[in-house]
């Protein structure tokens, strides 16, 4: 049976078709936003995956670069792992709606996108996001949705539904917001410093779009949803757990978990843990499911006595953050280093200053970003919190955690014109016990400042954590959560943001749905850490940005020569600069406006290629002074060479103030001489005097 829906979303067309393609997967719709085309898909498993403890979803979000009329870039001409954006992408899709599958479901489901064409007035991220709820919520696969998402953006001050990727660009504001029928579930955002306020009317400004597709949904789920499957339990036997609290009463587990080591927790939970194997070593049934008891069992003891008694772990108040420290110039010789810890949790950041020419190329569906100039990259291994495993390259989690960071900071960063440089920042993970990307945030900062890159403003970011009772109302919201509070807890809610307002947000939770107040309360302690930690923290290593580039970091001089001699310049098949490079050491980049940027680290050096090149695009004129070198000798007179490619003669006549008979009996070839510009001779050469320099 093939049906079509359609809406109206942000004034554009959203139209649905189900049962035309795909027919074999669980759920599948085919999306068309404007003319942007996605084949969303949801398909499971029969059975749940053996040994798990966990939901394994699978999010994928794939750009083919048929969509946009390209080839890919490279020798294999097609495409190969998922780029930057389709990580963040299916993160984005996977985090609200993970939550939103049953608790003891462990078959394995997948979510595909698949990107196929793409209409720069509609973003092809938000109609997958819209595609894998509709998908999922049509099929038979058990899910308590359905969700919706929809993206703000916001130019001049007012907000825009779901704006084009011209505005999503060049705006203010880049949030996306994923809701139940009743709730916020997800928030993900990029911002200009926005105010807090402001924010949070954006928020519930696509809260209440939301609420428009959830009807839709709602319809088409009516007319041909289909009957949701029955599945194999995985959760813990109640019998289990009443033994469980037998052989180790809740006073028992109270002491094992509430210390501020992470260390000392992990032991005492492994004592309990050998005490429990031991008295299940006859019922295998319950050793196979024991970790994730102990688990749970754990989860119940920390969430009650937060909620309850208001007691945390570690024993800090509900808004009092770990102990702060912060330094600079850790590492010698790179550019810029910083470290920043915050209790156990640890990050060193590493800045790298280059050219511009030195920019990430980004071969992706967005026409308008073809390039990025700031990179930042997170690396969490596994000596961080105590583990022994291969490093394998970045994961999700990673490309997350740095995607975030950047966004944190790029609202600060100065323009290309202020800062002529490319910037990489490196966070380091050394060590972890909760929000090491908002660790990384602060570090990264400090680490910019200490390398002399002007930022506009200091930023810090700080995370925050809830524990929900069984009413709206009964709740506790927890100022920077550590790895228990966060496992244990029902929502991570990270902010980033300098004095003025809000540069990134990223919220992820465990629940289905978060109330109003409890948005507002953890956006407003998130503004009271972040200032604490400016001030008490990172002010005291580093209160602004140094005023140069360090000893190593590559200089910059930016020169501004006409278009039309940057022929001149390069030389024929780049003979000219070729020889500037080889000659003085320096980099040199040339735009097609007449920019020209030398960098090097050798101030003397570098000032000659400036020298050199002003040389070269200036035009001759009687009376200019020169330095060159003799390259030839004739009969007649000899050339000096005064830049790469560029010669001018000093006829016999005008080497000395005597007679001379021959060119020889004063000069050599490489003799190094000052010259004055006569002019052009009759045939077109430049003509030098070396007898007639001023104060010769």
């Amino acid at each position: 049976m093939y049906k079509t829906y359609s809406m109206e979303i942000g004034g554009k067309t959203l139209t649905i078709d189900i049962g035309r393609v795909a027919a074999q997967a669980n759920g599948a719709v085919f999306m068309k936003y404007g003319e942007t085309t996605v084949l969303s898909t949801a398909t499971a498993s029969d059975k749940p995956r053996d040994g798990i403890d966990f939901f394994p979803l699978s999010v994928e979000f794939e750009e083919k670069m048929y969509s946009v009329g390209k080839i890919p870039g490279g020798f294999n001409k097609r495409e190969g792992k998922a780029s930057e954006n389709s990580v963040l992408t299916a993160r984005v899709i996977d985090r609200p709606m993970r939550p939103l599958f049953p608790k003891d479901y462990r078959n394995d489901v997948t979510l595909n996108n698949l990107v196929l064409a793409v209409d720069p007035q509609c973003r092809p991220e938000i109609v997958a996001m819209l595609g894998s709820s509709i998908a999922t919520c049509i099929s038979d696969i058990p899910f308590y949705g359905p969700c919706a998402m929809t993206q703000i953006g916001m130019v001049d001050g007012e907000f825009i539904v779901n704006p084009s990727q011209a505005q999503w660009d060049e705006g203010d504001l880049k949030l996306t917001v994923a809701s139940t029928s009743e709730k916020v579930i997800m928030i993900e955002a990029g911002a200009n410093e926005i105010p807090e306020a402001k924010m949070i009317e954006a928020i519930y400004k696509a809260h209440d779009v939301n609420q428009e597709i959830i009807a839709f949904i709602n319809q088409i789920v009516s007319e041909v949803g289909k009957e949701k499957h029955s599945y194999t339990s995985c959760a813990i036997p109640d019998e289990m757990f009443d033994k469980i609290k037998e052989l180790v009463p809740p006073s028992e587990m109270e002491e094992a978990v509430f210390t501020d080591e992470k260390q000392v927790r992990e032991e005492n939970i492994k004592e309990i843990t050998a005490k429990l194997e031991e008295a299940f070593a006859d019922n295998e049934e319950w050793l196979e499911v024991l970790g994730e008891a102990i688990y749970q069992y754990q989860k119940k003891t920390v969430r009650k006595m937060i909620l309850k008694d208001h007691k945390r772990p570690d024993g800090r108040a509900l808004d009092q953050i770990r102990k702060l420290s912060a330094e600079v110039d850790i590492v010698p010789r790179v550019h810029g280093s910083a470290m920043f810890t915050r209790g156990q949790t640890q990050i060193c950041d590493i800045v790298t200053l280059a050219p511009l020419s030195e920019k990430q190329r980004i071969d992706g569906l967005d026409e308008n970003i073809t390039a990025k100039r700031y990179m930042h990259h997170y690396n969490f291994p596994s000596y961080s919190v105590g583990e022994t495993k291969p490093s394998r390259g970045p994961g999700r989690r990673e490309i997350g955690h740095g995607a975030l960071a950047e966004r944190a900071l790029l609202p600060v960063l100065p323009s290309e014109e202020e800062f002529p440089y490319a910037i990489r920042a490196v966070s380091e993970t050394f060590e972890s016990n909760g929000s090491t990307s908002m660790a990384s945030t602060c570090a990264s900062c400090m680490s910019l400042m200490a390398a002399g890159v002007p930022i506009k403003k200091m930023v810090a970011g700080i995370s925050c954590g809830l524990v929900t009772g069984d009413t709206d109302d009964d709740y506790v919201v927890l100022t920077d959560i550590q790895g228990l509070e966060d496992f244990f807890g029902d929502m991570d809610f990270k902010v980033t943001g300098t004095t003025d307002g809000i540069t990134a947000i990223q919220m992820d939770i465990k629940i289905h749905g978060l109330t109003r107040p409890i948005v507002e309360e953890a956006i407003a302690r998130t503004r009271q850490a972040r200032l604490f930690i400016m001030d008490e923290c990172m002010k005291k290593a580093i209160s602004e940005p140094r005023k140069e580039v360090g000893t190593y970091a590559p200089k910059i001089i930016s020169m501004q020569i006409d278009p039309q001699k940057i022929g001149d310049v390069v030389g024929q098949r780049g003979k000219t600069i070729n020889e500037i490079i080889e000659r003085t050491g320096v980099k040199i980049d040339i735009t097609d406006d007449g920019n020209v940027s030398v960098c090097g680290t050798d101030k003397e050096m570098m000032d000659q290629a400036v020298e050199m090149i002003t040389i070269i695009t200036t035009d001759f004129e009687k009376g200019q002074i020169f330095k060159g070198k003799v390259v030839s000798i004739k009969e007649f007179g000899a050339f000096v060479e005064f830049a790469p490619g560029k010669e001018g003669m000093v006829h016999i006549s005008k080497i000395a103030k005597e007679r001379i008979n021959h060119v020889e009996d004063v000069l050599t070839l490489g003799d190094q001489v000052t010259v004055v510009c006569l002019g052009k001779d009759k045939m077109g050469r430049i003509s030098f005097s070396m007898k007639d320099v001023p104060n010769a």
